[in-house]
């Protein structure tokens, strides 16, 4: 009998022992706040906080933000200029380096709520259906009305960029008329020359933007014109230039240095060696050469100012470089994005290293230019007494770290400081009066030829200060009692986008050039 009650009540003994386990398991699990009690995993911490995050926050989180924000922090650690790159910005990013995107072909400006058409691309999408300087856009294919309406450049570009061959409808206002054109949408491209054009009977000027795809061969474009118009000295500017592939710098600077010069050589922990040398016959061997830098130089234009400075092949004029001296390499993400991740350090043939330092963290990194205009950027000696010195060939003693410092430095003019004037150029006030001077004149302008008449004649008197006092009274800003050297600092600037609008790029450097002080003192470096 005891047997038979065992066989009965045994099993149901094991039943409330399992559903005892089973509540308190349960228990334990709430209280833990983990989906996986009593688990193993090789997941790391990154891993385990994302889903953590995307199962139990209280609200909703985009994961791509999340990836972005802890793949960025993390990359700021490691250096300034290692970055994650969404995969929606990817596309941007590398048309960059590409030299041309894919669009209508119009440089615009927003003004009271107003995309205006400054230049049409000759030759482009936008030119072949009849857009021209100063119309106004209205309405973007029909339904997305872009007048009076609150949006900024990147939402204005990304309506008008597009796969080649696609269209888009545009209605714009030209004077007092309503039109509609449909554009075919093209490949744009974006030079890396600003300007290339003889200064004086011998001194020939090249400023070059970027180091893209096609830099190198735009440069040589340039360089075999004005060698036509039998230049003997150059003026090259690389002021501004942020950098871009090494490749199309070290081919420059080929055309510069007899064969077999080292250029650069790149080094990291992961990266061996590997060194860069002029392996051709230069266009420019000889002739006198000066190179412009400054605090916005950066990466590749260093590395060309470098090997010259190095070579005692040219006179650097202007201001300490940036201080970039890193190389990142893109790595493609399984979701989309890239990584431009740090490999290697640039280093000058002499072996100075260019990148200066990060060791107090981003924000004081991205800060310390600032800093440089608090001391006097002309004792370049005291500012690096504690950096290692080069010697190069002819004997000039060179430092290293923290950029390229200059054969002859010029201080940063004071009028980039100067709070009255600040106003102006940060509300566009100046840009503005340019364009819509430039638009009621339009007639006037279009009868010059060429830049040089252009420049003979026109003047800015009187007539055009009314015409910038007006815009400065539209934007709200106190038009003060200005000094003579201010009024001729607005006005040459003035006189700069007019020319911008007619001449484009060029025209623009050819009127800032004539009182640049730091394009004056190359000029008299190498005559």
């Amino acid at each position: 009998m005891s047997s038979k009650r065992l066989q009965v009540f045994l099993p149901l003994a094991f039943a409330v022992i399992m559903i005892i386990g089973m509540v308190i398991g349960f228990q334990l699990k709430e209280k833990t706040m983990s989906a996986s009690f009593f688990s193993f995993s090789n997941r790391s911490t990154i891993q385990e906080l994302h889903d953590l995050i995307k199962n139990r926050y209280v609200d909703r989180i985009a994961l791509d933000s999340i990836n972005g924000i802890v793949a960025n922090d993390l990359l700021q650690k490691l250096d300034p200029h290692s970055v994650y790159i969404p995969r929606e910005e990817l596309l941007a990013v590398n048309e960059e380096m590409a030299g041309n995107f894919q669009g209508i072909g119009i440089e615009f400006r927003l003004i009271n709520d107003t995309v205006n058409v400054m230049n049409v691309l000759s030759g482009g999408p936008a030119d072949k259906a009849g857009m021209i300087t100063g119309d106004k856009i209205l309405v973007v294919n029909d339904s997305i009305q872009i007048a009076g309406v609150k949006i900024d450049g990147l939402g204005v570009r990304k309506l008008f960029r597009g796969e080649t061959g696609t269209t888009v409808k545009i209605k714009f206002k030209r004077g007092s008329i309503i039109q509609s054109v449909v554009v075919s949408r093209g490949v744009i491209p974006v030079s890396s020359i600003d300007a290339a054009y003889m200064m004086t009977d011998s001194i020939g000027y090249i400023r070059i933007n970027k180091f893209a795809e096609r830099t190198y061969e735009e440069f040589m474009q340039a360089l075999e014109k004005l060698l036509a118009s039998k230049m003997k000295s150059l003026i090259l500017d690389l002021r501004g230039n942020g950098g871009g592939l090494m490749k199309e710098a070290v081919d420059i600077a080929d055309e510069f240095l007899a064969e077999d010069k080292l250029i650069v050589y790149t080094e990291g922990e992961h990266s061996p060696r590997s060194s860069y040398f002029s392996k051709r016959p230069g266009l420019f061997e000889t002739g006198k050469l000066a190179v412009l830098i400054d605090e916005t130089a950066a990466s590749a234009s260093e590395v060309l100012a470098g090997a010259l400075q190095d070579w005692d092949r040219a006179t650097i004029v202007g201001r300490r470089s940036f201080g970039k001296g890193l190389v990142q390499q893109q790595f493609q993400m399984s979701n989309g994005a890239a990584v431009r991740l740090t490999v290697a350090r640039y280093y000058t043939p002499l072996g100075r290293n260019i990148q200066k330092s990060y060791s107090k963290g981003y924000a004081a990194y991205q800060h310390e230019i600032d800093q440089r205009f608090q001391v006097d950027s002309s004792n370049q000696e005291v500012a690096f007494q504690d950096q290692k010195t080069f010697t190069t060939p002819k004997g000039k003693k060179l430092f290293g770290g923290g950029g390229i410092t200059p054969d002859s430095t010029i201080t940063v003019d004071s009028m980039f400081f100067n709070k009255r004037l600040i106003p102006l150029f940060t509300s566009g006030t100046i840009n503005n009066a340019a364009y819509n001077y430039y638009v009621s004149r339009k007639t006037y302008f279009e009868g010059f030829k060429e830049p040089k008449a252009m420049l003979a004649s026109f003047t800015v008197g009187d007539a055009e200060w009314r015409v910038l006092e007006a815009e400065a009274t539209k934007q709200n800003i106190k038009w003060q009692a200005l000094d003579n050297n201010e009024k001729l600092f607005i006005t040459n600037r003035f006189k700069a986008l007019i020319f911008r609008q007619k001449w484009h790029s060029e025209g623009y450097f050819k009127v800032l050039n004539e009182t640049d002080p730091i394009v004056q003192k190359a000029v008299t470096t190498l005559r």
